[in-house]
């Protein structure tokens, strides 16, 4: 017997709690988007929502990436992902990059403890979140993005140019970083507030 939701809504049957693609941007594309670092644009790491500065639960470096003429290519590629992975799997309703993407640092003992990427005010109508990979997986030691699910970490893979899209409601964590640096693009997809 199949279970019939009530009021006969669907049934998300091709959820999961993170999904992960390769290949979106080749190794020059990589390199492309590593060398927009810029020092004197970078700022410490805030928290989410209304929550200040506090390096015990963060701690790392972030610039954001505009969304200007020269780098509409990654946000167009990024924004054709979350579309199709949104069909796919989360069935959401979307609106866009609600916010600019991050270019994100985590030197030696930089992390991110266990947090959710939506919340209330300003992060209210993330539905997405994304990080892409830009460092090689031997580059450092300790960073590894980490969900919580049913009780269980599960790690998410870290091969570069690698993107981890995941529902912004999902507990996940950055792991201390031991030795080297890591660089990611983290980005939330917004929409209409869940109802």
């Amino acid at each position: 017997m199949q279970f019939q939701y009530p009021f006969g809504l669907p049934l998300k049957e091709h959820f999961v709690e993170f999904v992960y693609y390769e290949g979106l941007f080749l190794p020059h594309e990589i390199n492309q988007i590593r060398a927009l670092w810029d020092k004197d644009k970078t700022i410490k790491a805030e928290l989410s929502g209304n929550e200040k500065y506090n390096d015990e639960l963060r701690k790392s470096s972030v610039m954001f990436l505009e969304n200007q003429p020269e780098n509409e290519w990654i946000y167009r590629k990024l924004t054709g992902l979350a579309i199709n992975c949104n069909n796919q799997r989360f069935h959401f309703d979307l609106l866009g990059f609600q916010q600019e993407l991050q270019l994100t640092r985590y030197s030696t003992d930089d992390h991110f403890d266990w947090h959710l990427d939506f919340g209330s005010g300003g992060i209210s109508t993330r539905k997405l979140s994304m990080t892409i990979q830009l460092s090689d997986e031997d580059a450092y030691e300790g960073g590894d993005l980490q969900f919580m699910i049913n009780q269980r970490i599960v790690n998410a893979p870290r091969k570069k140019g690698t993107i981890i899209i995941f529902p912004s409601f999902i507990l996940h964590r950055v792991t201390p970083i031991t030795k080297g640096t890591r660089q990611s693009i983290v980005g939330w997809v917004a929409g209409p507030p869940f109802r």
